[in-house]
């Protein structure tokens, strides 16, 4: 399990993370996600124990993380902006990796360069982003990691090579019951393949949930009434709310049995209830409803 409390990080005078709490179960894909300098690579570079927190605690299995070379051992961690030895080809750095993890697996990093048809010999410098990316996840993948810590990995990745990158990772989750905190702008990616969410705004964690029960939580709605009534939706929590005509189209973070029985006591004549994808759930949230709620709902 990781686990973050009460986390501050402060650069030059900039809080860049506030008193933030982070909870990855065991065996299980987390996603983190958030606007641009919300200080998710900031958080991530805390987990791997690269930055030291000026208060509260970083744990992995309840040991901290920092200067911790046995953790350290265990975690697999592929950044956004990557590095790579310049003179080194693949197989060059595969040696490397396979003298500092002790779970480095041959047999899978031999399968691995064959299914992404990659040349062993030709130096990573000279790689595409997309082979070098590429490149660093198999070198990630075939240390066998027990945590595995990803920011943005299939930016600028093909369908088809994003598609086997998602496979390895749900696989080693499934059979290795491997730990993975996962970074990335792209939400309905995420979506399909994580099961709990983080949602990171200026630093501060806003919604840490399981994400079947966030999706419940939060819903759309259109309803119409046959007159005019006195605050219908008295007792829900109404995240947005907009009239065209007789029909009001709302977003509402409630339980779907409450939202249905508030709603219902008005006698409405149209009543129409649906789950918001996490991508529109990360919209409203954090507040850019107003000029994106006519393009996506209903």
């Amino acid at each position: 399990m990781i686990k973050v409390q009460n986390v501050d990080k402060i650069f030059d005078g900039f809080q860049a993370l506030h008193n933030l709490d982070l909870n990855v179960k065991k065996g299980s894909i987390y996603g983190l996600v958030g606007t641009n300098g919300a200080g998710k690579t900031t958080l991530i570079k805390h987990v791997t124990g690269i930055l030291r927190q000026d208060s509260g605690s970083i744990s992995i299995e309840d040991a901290p993380v920092y200067e911790n070379l046995k953790i350290k051992q265990r975690i697999g961690y592929i950044p956004d902006d990557l590095y790579f030895f310049a003179s080194y080809n693949l197989k060059e750095s595969a040696r490397f990796y396979k003298s500092i993890y002790p779970g480095w697996n041959p047999e899978r990093y031999a399968h691995m360069v064959k299914q992404f048809e990659l040349n062993e010999k030709r130096k990573l410098s000279r790689f595409s982003k997309g082979m070098q990316k590429q490149a660093a996840f198999i070198l990630t993948m075939s240390s066998m990691p027990d945590y595995l810590i990803l920011d943005e990995p299939i930016d600028g990745l093909d369908p088809i090579i994003r598609k086997l990158v998602w496979k390895y990772v749900v696989e080693d989750v499934a059979e290795r019951e491997m730990t993975v905190l996962v970074s990335s702008h792209n939400l309905r990616e995420m979506e399909g393949i994580c099961d709990s969410i983080g949602i990171l705004n200026k630093g501060k964690m806003m919604i840490e949930r399981d994400l079947d029960e966030l999706k419940s939580d939060i819903h759309k709605i259109q309803v119409a009434f046959r007159e005019p009534m006195q605050d219908p939706y008295a007792g829900l929590n109404v995240l947005h709310r907009e009239s065209r005509g007789t029909v009001d189209l709302l977003i509402v973070r409630n339980r779907k049995e409450l939202v249905e029985k508030v709603i219902s006591e008005s006698s409405p004549v149209v009543f129409d209830l649906l789950p918001l994808s996490l991508e529109e759930i990360f919209i409203y949230e954090l507040g850019g409803g107003d000029s994106e709620i006519e393009g996506i709902i209903f």
